[in-house]
């Protein structure tokens, strides 16, 4: 098979914005150049084998705004990766499969695009025979981050940002009855700039991931009159039983009407009419309400006539629902879904896939995370510092899923104790453009309740002004000030995170305490991972049955706080393992979820055994300042045996570590890498339970019970957890003097290390 280079001149961006293109083919026979196949990654999902040139996201890629007919531009393209200083790469490289990012397995290139490179992409089309004499549109689903469109050799628009779509009308570029030519360049900066990115990193690492370059959603193309419908805007009210539709038109006459329809399974219940920039409130007669337990969706058509004729006509959809706060019949201030309180529970969702990272290898596969979220009980996701393709919500709109949207982070971090950051004018402008974008973007969806400007300090600034930003944009849903760390006292909830937790916030008069972020319970499936070592969690354990009694000590303590404390929601990080990170309910490829998922299911919605009593026998630092010895410096072997010697070592109250690591009480400063501890205690003879060590790490630990591994700890917790020791270690207990011995590492950050030892007793209803 000959390859296609296309070569184009040095100066291909003059002052007039032409593209000059020498297009030419070469007598060359280069297979490599011209197939195309995935590339070999760490790990696949079963979807992956179904991806195609032929069959890349052939569904329509906007749901709610749905024309009948349109041109999808998804298959090969042309690529080329060159300097983001040269105006033209020397040739074009071979063939991508888009959208897939070019970072991704299932592009075909799989190759790292640095901040000095700019990706180029080509291809060519035919517009349709009965499109002659209509405007033609071209849509992109997103790019990251920067990009340039050309068409026929003319400069079209440029556009920057990384999940927002954006459209450009070709009309008058185009050969009506000849091949056309796109040529699309784009630069990304991944998190060499300040831009909006989300978990993207150039050199991923524990819970940093792979970055996604170029296009990654759908592009397409679709005829439209002169007069167009070009946006929707849909609220519902369910207090007043109406609707809300301002449709947005283009290039209209005095004569043009806009007529919207409402329908129920087909049948038509509603029908208005006003002229071109209106609003109509249209009446829904006793509604059936959207929830996750009974998502009903109202289908939507909204026609722009002239005359009795329909110039233009896009096919919809809503969801009459009401998101709010309010009190429940203790007084804990709540979040509210249809007016009653509503515990919304759910995975802390990244969104990312082993062979198409930002892009899910097919709707299938998007749709699959969905449905097993829903099916391993929980009524909510938090998607996480990303925005997904419109087809993911569309998804939860119908599947009947609860969606907290971050917007995704970048620029710089602050700890929990800083002030907010000072953006430069660039940064401050980009990231309201996109946060905007969002807002107006994703708005139509029923699913999302709740927006979340900032996670975590990063980026944050100018607090206040951001949640009025968004709510002047979007007064029908809440706004989360900051997801855990920085709060502000301003928005609808209080969000703390707690790892593994849980925990609640103090319950507060005007805003509901949700606990945002807490669990992170890992497991490294052998087979299932994307790197054999190094796979991080914030605790791990082997097996299924270790990490589902883990679960269930979470589950057991956290439904309580929604009485006790007016807990009104819980996020579980997370959905699936993302690279070297192994937290997930299932594993990165999908292939299995990593506890007993009718457990778990039942877990989550809330049918668990009542809190265990707990009788503390050996005391942490929380409730008395025990004696230990320690040495910071690596000790001969045998360290832990019972019988080792250790009067040597220095000594002092625990617990160890540094002042300002969350939940620790310190006794002894320990500011080093390393620290090995030993203390003496006693057993009582008639001790009764299951023996649990009651432990504070930060981070990896290692626990012996008189010479006996009792406990391998990884990550960090942010309080003293109940942790269940080896069986082996639990018998090796006995009356009079016995020894607990701990090796504790810490890399970074706040560091802290205490243990106790206590017994659990079923708790009773």
């Amino acid at each position: 098979m000959a390859l296609r280079f296309v070569f184009m001149k040095k100066n291909m961006f003059p002052s007039s914005g032409c593209l000059a293109v020498l297009a030419g083919l070469l007598g060359l026979t280069v297979q490599a150049g011209e197939g195309w196949k995935p590339g070999e990654g760490p790990l696949k999902s079963r979807w992956a084998d179904e991806v195609s040139p032929d069959n890349a996201l052939r569904e329509y890629p906007r749901p709610q705004m749905v024309r009948k007919e349109w041109l999808n531009l998804n298959g090969l393209w042309d690529y080329a990766i060159a300097a983001k200083a040269s105006t033209s790469p020397v040739a074009f490289q071979g063939k991508i499969l888009v959208p897939y990012p070019i970072e991704s397995a299932l592009s075909g290139v799989m190759k790292a695009v640095g901040e000095n490179d700019r990706i180029w992409y080509r291809r060519t089309f035919n517009i349709p025979p009965g499109w002659v004499g209509r405007r033609v549109l071209l849509h992109f689903g997103a790019v990251d981050f920067e990009a340039k469109v050309y068409v026929n050799e003319k400069l079209v628009g440029e556009h920057v940002g990384g999940y927002d779509g954006f459209s450009f009308d070709i009309t008058d570029l185009l050969r009506k009855y000849s091949e056309n030519d796109i040529v699309v360049a784009v630069s990304d900066p991944t998190d060499a700039g300040t831009q909006p990115r989300g978990k993207q990193v150039r050199k991923p690492n524990s819970i940093w991931y792979t970055p996604t370059s170029g296009i990654w959603q759908t592009v397409w193309l679709e005829p439209v009159s002169a007069a167009h419908i070009s946006t929707l805007k849909i609220v519902p009210d369910i207090d007043a039983g109406t609707v809300s539709v301002k449709p947005a038109v283009t290039a209209t006459l005095g004569s043009h009407a806009i007529e919207v329809t409402v329908r129920k399974r087909g049948e038509i219940i509603a029908r208005q009419t006003t002229p071109p920039g209106g609003t109509l409130q249209l009446p829904i007669q006793k509604a059936r309400l959207w929830s996750p337990e009974d998502p009903q969706l109202y289908e939507l058509t909204v026609a722009l006539k002239l005359g009795n004729r329909a110039v233009d006509q896009v096919d919809s959809y809503f969801g009459m629902r009401k998101i709010s706060l309010g009190k429940d019949a203790k007084g804990f201030t709540r979040l509210m879904l249809n007016n009653q309180p509503y515990f919304q529970f759910g995975p802390l969702d990244q969104g990312f896939w082993p062979d198409g990272l930002y892009t899910a290898p097919t709707d299938e596969a998007l749709r699959y995370d969905i449905e097993m979220t829903k099916k391993l009980g929980f009524n909510m996701a938090r998607k996480h510092v990303k925005i997904e393709p419109e087809r993911w919500y569309y998804w939860c709109d119908k599947l009947g899923l609860l969606v907290w949207q971050d917007m995704p982070s970048g620029d710089k971090y602050i700890g929990p104790a800083d002030p907010d950051i000072k953006r430069s004018p660039e940064s401050n402008r980009q990231f309201e453009r996109e946060l905007t974008a969002l807002v107006e973007g994703r708005g139509n969806h029923p699913c999302i309740v709740m927006w979340v400007p900032f996670n975590e300090g990063w980026g944050q600034y100018d607090t206040g002004r951001i949640v009025d930003l968004v709510r002047n944009l979007d007064p029908s849903r809440l706004v989360n000030n900051a997801s855990g760390w920085s709060d502000r006292n301003v928005g609808d909830v209080f969000d703390i995170h707690n790892y593994p937790g849980p925990a609640a916030p103090k319950p507060e008069e005007k805003r509901a305490g949700v606990l945002g972020e807490f669990g992170g319970l890992g497991f490294p499936v052998r087979g299932h991972t994307w790197q054999s070592e190094r796979n991080w969690g914030y605790r791990n354990f082997g097996d299924e049955s270790t990490l589902t009694q883990a679960y269930l000590d979470l589950m057991v303590r956290l439904f309580p706080l929604i009485d006790s404390h007016g807990l009104s929601a819980a996020v579980y990080t997370q959905t699936t393992d993302v690279e070297g990170e192994v937290n997930g309910l299932m594993t990165y490829d999908r292939a299995m979820v990593k506890m007993d998922l009718g457990k778990l299911a039942k877990m989550n919605r809330g049918d668990v055994p009542p809190p265990p009593a707990i009788k503390e026998v050996v005391p942490t630092a929380k409730s008395q300042a025990a004696s230990w010895r320690y040495a910071v410096e690596k000790p001969k072997d045998g360290w832990f045996l019972s019988e080792f010697d250790a009067s040597a070592w220095k000594e002092g109250k625990g617990g160890f570590g540094t002042e300002g690591t969350p939940g620790a009480v310190i006794g002894t400063t320990w500011d080093g890498s390393d620290i090995w501890l030993r203390r003496e205690f006693s057993w009582p003879d008639n001790a009764t339970g299951e023996v649990r060590l009651m432990v504070h790490h930060d981070e990896d630990a290692e626990v012996f019970i008189n010479g006996v591994l009792a406990a391998t700890l990884t990550g960090f917790t942010a309080d003293y957890q109940s942790v269940a020791i080896h069986l082996s270690a639990a018998t090796a207990l006995h009356s009079g003097a016995n020894i607990i011995a701990i090796h504790c590492r810490n890399t970074q950050g706040g560091q802290f290390i205490d243990a106790g030892l206590v017994l659990l007793e079923p708790g009773k209803k």
